[in-house]
């Protein structure tokens, strides 16, 4: 009797209901987790926002989720989202060729020598604010820390600030990165409002595109505002005024979540008692400190591709369009990948060999190539130099406060934005604080 031996691929287990958005709403960060959990399964699939999704999570499926033979952007991000905290036309919804070479553009501001510009600056704004806190009875540190950094990127880009309502400028960038939560009315208005900043924010921006690209305008030429107002594409023509509006806000903007993770570093200093003498002591502990706090507090839950063309990974079966979305939290979590994932250890990153695929805060892969967000540069530096301040340059005591956070709040932040008083800055110079060195990655790839 002759055997016939048929290939029996394998199945990708399902999560239950006909569509699952309310849940995901209702669970924020552990939406994937929690699945993955009772599935026993780092894939699974679902319905979301009315589209079939694959989930996954972990080291392995962020190195297939970057990888651009298999997935692209464009049309893969919900349109409220894209609208509100992305943009239409920016780098992160391209691909191929086009993508590489707008990435490239936004790569080209971040020169070593820039980027010690955006630590200065961040310092003095952050000083500045500092001396207003020592008359005030209480601080709500992430809003004082949300205007230091909107202010900071902002003059760091070029953007001509005097006769500005800033106050007006850091609202729109913050309602920009806020989504809302369990609450649908909550989501919506939060989207709307979002929404409503960001076409005011892009209509200031397109006006200084404009006046620089008319000559009516000086810019110097290491600042974002003049390499985007300048910049040409593939055909030889200007970037498109709307994109370089959108890509613009994309060179400062992921400032701001550096001020969510800066409640909640404050909120980990607190926590875990010995972790703020270690950053007065020990030069090359912020950079661990730093990274430690953007792996494991929330900031954002997933991101989400499509496939590019069918494939199969371990046995599983990706169809073309398929919406595909990435546990960030969740990997940054992940079992396989970290010693005691749920426990605050900054320590790991003492030795910690740089994958790119299992550490994912804002986005994995390839800074140059990939889909990896360029402002995290930004974003770890100006963090490092923020912890030495506080800890250095001003002391504070914390009143009790509700110190629980949201997991259904996309961001995430201590439920009270972290409150301090009693501020005194220390006599320490903001000058006299200088990090032990840059971080690996900045000057691995500007030699590049």
């Amino acid at each position: 009797m002759e055997l016939i031996f048929v290939k029996v691929k394998n199945p990708i287990p399902r999560d239950k209901g006909v569509d699952n958005t309310l849940d995901l709403m209702q669970e924020g960060f552990n939406f994937i987790p929690d699945r993955r959990k009772e599935l026993e399964s780092d894939i699974f699939k679902t319905r979301l926002l009315g589209r079939k999704a694959i989930c996954i999570a972990g080291e392995e499926a962020a190195e297939i989720f970057y990888d651009e033979s298999k997935f692209k952007r464009k049309g893969a991000m919900p349109k409220p989202l894209k609208s509100s905290l992305l943009g239409e036309g920016g780098v992160h919804g391209l691909d191929g060729e086009d993508h590489r070479q707008r990435k490239r553009m936004i790569l080209s501001m971040m020169t070593p020598e820039r980027l010690e510009d955006m630590k200065r600056i961040a310092v003095e704004e952050l000083d500045k604010r500092a001396a207003e806190w020592e008359n005030q009875s209480e601080v709500v540190i992430l809003d004082e820390i949300q205007k230091v950094f909107g202010v900071t990127g902002m003059r760091w880009a070029g953007l001509p600030l005097e006769g500005e309502d800033i106050e007006q400028r850091v609202d729109e960038l913050v309602d920009m990165v806020d989504f809302g939560g369990s609450d649908v009315a909550r989501t919506a208005a939060s989207f709307t409002s979002g929404m409503a900043s960001r076409k005011s924010h892009e209509k200031w921006l397109k006006q200084l595109i404009k006046k620089v690209r008319a000559g009516k305008l000086d810019a110097h030429p290491s600042t974002p505002l003049y390499i985007v107002a300048h910049h040409t594409e593939n055909d030889g023509k200007p970037l498109d005024l709307h994109a370089a509006a959108v890509d613009l806000n994309n060179a400062y903007r992921p400032l701001i979540a550096a001020a969510y993770f800066v409640a909640f570093g404050l909120l980990a200093i607190h926590e875990h008692p010995g972790v703020g003498e270690k950053l007065k002591t020990d030069k090359s502990y912020s950079k661990m400190f730093t990274q430690e706090v953007r792996r494991y507090y929330p900031f954002a839950p997933a991101m989400v591709a499509k496939v590019k063309r069918k494939f199969e990974w371990k046995g599983h079966k990706f169809k073309k369009n398929r919406m595909v979305i990435l546990d960030l939290f969740g990997t940054n979590r992940h079992p396989d990948a970290w010693e005691d994932p749920d426990e605050f250890k900054p320590e790991r990153f003492r030795d910690w060999d740089e994958s790119p695929f299992s550490f994912v805060p804002q986005g994995g892969g390839d800074f140059y190539a990939g889909h990896r967000c360029a402002g995290e540069w930004l974003t770890v530096m100006v963090m490092r130099s923020t912890f030495e301040y506080i800890t250095k340059s001003m002391t504070y005591d914390v009143p009790e406060q509700d110190l629980e956070y949201d997991m259904t709040k996309i961001p995430a932040f201590p439920k009270s934005g972290f409150i301090i008083n009693n501020v005194k800055r220390t006599g320490v110079a903001a000058e006299d604080l200088k990090l032990d060195e840059q971080s690996p990655t900045v000057v691995k790839h500007s030699a590049e």
